[in-house]
Parts: structure tokens; sequence; C-alpha cells
């Protein structure tokens, strides 16, 4: 019932996208600050509070590509994966819990659905 495989290189849509984004953010900070070269005040204040703006932008996606970058599974864990679902009734249950947290991203239920977010 094995059918656990990776690619060398995992491509991660969402991952991309957030990586375009923030260069894309850094760049716009870079291009700001470097206006700022004999600005007036109300220029200054405009800038700065752009320039907040962005960070706070920048840190949300540095938060979401940490935490989706954590989720990617190497080839080494999966192949780590396989032994222990080859061996799934021999296992005991902390190992079997170690499984299920290298797969699982997320359990919901309710009292009508169970759904699962799976990290492969």
């Amino acid at each position: 019932f094995q059918t656990l495989t990776a690619k060398r290189e995992t491509v991660n849509p969402k991952l991309t996208a957030l990586n375009m984004e923030f260069a894309r953010v850094e760049e716009e900070i870079e291009k700001l600050l470097n206006t700022l070269t004999g600005a007036n005040a109300v220029l200054l204040s405009y800038a700065n509070s752009k320039i907040e703006e962005l960070d706070t932008h920048r840190q949300a996606l540095t938060k979401e590509i940490a935490a989706l970058s954590a989720e990617i599974m190497s080839p080494e864990q999966i192949e780590r994966l396989s032994v222990y679902l080859n061996q799934w009734e021999e296992i005991d249950f902390e190992d079997r819990r170690q499984v299920a947290d290298g797969l699982i991203s997320q359990i919901r239920a309710t009292d009508e659905h169970v759904s699962i977010e799976w990290k492969i």
C-alpha cells in the first residue's frame, strides 16, 4: 500500500509566490530609501509611514515562508516514513505518532465531518 515518493527538487507554488512577493516588497523598500536623499519633511513622513507598512508586510511574509518551508518534506524524510509504514504493525505507539506528525499538517473534526490536511 505504499506510494510515498518525492522529487529531488520540490516546487511549492505558494512558497514561490511568497518568495516573489517578498522580493518585490524588499525592492519597494529599497526604492523608497533611495529617494529620500534631499527630501522635504512631508515626503520623509510619507516615506516613513510607507516603509513601516511595507516592513510589517515583509515580516508577515517571512513568517509564512518559514512555516511553509518547514512543512516541505525532503526525500530522506519520505524514505524514513516509508520504512515505518512498511513495518506499521511492528512499530510502537510513539513511532506511529511521529509518522502521523510527519504526514499530517492539521486535522479538523466536527460532529459530522473529519478533514485531514496532509503535508504530502
